[in-house]
């Protein structure tokens, strides 16, 4: 049985969507508040980064136990011992943040080689339909030379690497969030004006 859809009823849909464009608004102010804290290089940026660890972690273990009870096969007992080993490291992490960053800053370096190989092996794969593919290429070679820098460094430099990562990826986000908070009302204001409700 096939429903059609007609214009008015997607447009409706697209009109319902747009209404929620605060929501990227409000999470772009708290990501640009996340590397205002991050960025200060103190003992509250490590805290911070401790703390978006465990988040991390229990979104990681929320979704493994999601497909532990979506899947059907026999080793989906496997997705259940992760979340598991997800929940206990984000308990870890909030409740001793700055051991968690520390841990963290010890693991940088293999990290960092591996996310660089992955980003490689991804911009090989999109080659063929990839018009800009080599622009992955060049930040999986950089992630890799960074993590071989990492991993002959000592802690503090690991930290401020850490800090320098995760408080322009928030900044960053943040701009991007809010950019599409207003992307997306401009989207729901050329609605209204179309008559859409």
């Amino acid at each position: 049985m096939t429903t059609d859809v007609t214009d008015e009823q997607i447009a409706s849909g697209l009109k319902s969507i747009t209404k929620l464009w605060w929501v990227f608004l409000i999470t772009g102010i708290a990501w640009l508040l996340i590397a205002v804290l991050v960025l200060r290089f103190n003992e509250t940026s490590v805290d911070t980064v401790g703390l978006i660890l465990g988040f991390v972690f229990l979104g990681a273990a929320l979704n493994e136990f999601v497909i532990f009870g979506v899947m059907r096969s026999g080793w989906r007992w496997l997705n259940l011992v992760l979340g598991a080993v997800f929940v206990v490291g984000s308990i870890y992490c909030f409740v001793s943040p700055q051991d968690a960053f520390w841990e963290l800053a010890s693991i940088l370096g293999l990290l960092l080689v591996l996310m660089g190989a992955f980003q490689i092996m991804g911009a090989i794969i999109s080659r063929a339909g990839n018009e800009v593919w080599w622009l992955g290429l060049v930040v999986g070679i950089i992630e890799v030379l960074l993590g071989f820098w990492a991993s002959q460094q000592y802690y503090p430099a690991r930290a401020a690497l850490i800090l320098l990562w995760v408080g322009f990826f928030a900044l960053f986000r943040g701009i991007t969030e809010i950019v599409t908070a207003f992307q997306v009302r401009s989207a729901d204001r050329d609605l209204g004006a179309m008559g859409v409700s």
